[in-house]
């Protein structure tokens, strides 16, 4: 298949174009420089431009991309840059795929659209919650709809909490734990949807592949655990004790609002979708993940 990425430098696209090409498929690099290698073409979303003939002969375009919603406190602007960065590109996106005839359309979004779920698990069925990360999720979604709307088959990625070697969630917690400083963050209970690198990577190749697979997809891995089971295995990966807790009320004053949403909600996501598919996880449970990505 021809395949273009779009988000193909961050963390995820990395890895993702290094397996579509080892399983044979040829990858186009859409980038907002002047393109500098024989994969690449520009595109500049704000202005709705994209290189001609970017999409010629095209099966599949994934968009991944965004600015990080967590390496900077949540002011006005910085809200505003997190859903641009989302919206106005996956729109840019969905309309060049009805427009060019591209069959498939695979865009990001995230576990977030859930908002907090407790300890109730949901599937794709489950719907949109309430909170800043899931009004972007939801709106970073509706912004494939000129795609659907044209018959364009469009599958999109509620990713959770990447477990990498390289970065993700694990990037800043390993810092902190080697300093003996992990901890349990509020009472505990909060689940989190972690996803193995590897199992990211899968997941999406396994949309783009899969004729059968549209709509919401759950990519997370099979088994969600809660902060305190997340504390006590990283404990037991890093080889750190973890006495400490982080109290709610601390997180809430020092952090506000992104603080509460990121590090208080939970989402026990279970990807009903990919397992009901056929996929088959690398990782099934937060041990093995961890061991792989440590």
């Amino acid at each position: 298949m021809r395949v273009v990425v779009a988000g193909s430098s961050g963390l995820i696209g990395t890895s993702l174009v290094a397996a579509l090409r080892a399983a044979g498929h040829d990858v186009v690099r859409l980038v907002r420089r002047t393109p500098a290698a024989p994969d690449e073409r520009g595109w500049d979303p704000p202005a709705g431009r994209i290189d001609d003939g970017t999409f010629d002969g095209v099966d599949a375009v994934v968009n991944l991309g965004g600015v990080g919603i967590g390496d900077r406190p949540w002011s006005g602007s910085r809200k505003q840059a997190i859903r641009d960065s989302r919206n106005v590109p996956t729109e840019v996106l969905a309309r060049a795929v009805a427009d060019h005839d591209v069959p498939t359309l695979v865009s990001g979004s995230a576990v977030g659209y859930y908002g907090d779920t407790g300890p109730r698990a949901v599937t794709e069925t489950a719907p949109s919650g309430q909170g800043f990360l899931a009004d972007v999720c939801r709106d970073w979604e509706a912004a494939t709809r000129p795609a659907a709307d044209a018959g364009v088959r469009v599958v999109r990625l509620r990713t959770g909490l990447v477990l990498s070697p390289a970065g993700g969630l694990l990037g800043p917690m390993k810092a902190v734990w080697k300093l003996y400083l992990g901890a349990r963050l509020g009472n505990g209970r909060q689940y989190m949807s972690w996803v193995s690198l590897d199992d990211e990577v899968g997941a999406i190749r396994f949309a783009v592949e899969n004729p059968d697979l549209s709509g919401p997809v759950n990519v997370t891995g099979p088994t969600p655990v809660t902060n305190r089971e997340m504390t006590r295995a990283l404990a037991t990966a890093l080889g750190r004790p973890a006495p400490f807790v982080v109290p709610g009320f601390a997180i809430k004053t020092v952090l506000g609002e992104m603080g509460e949403e990121m590090l208080l909600f939970g989402q026990r996501a279970v990807p009903t979708a990919l397992l009901d598919a056929g996929y088959q996880h690398r990782h099934n449970s937060v041990t093995e993940a961890l061991a792989a990505a440590l």
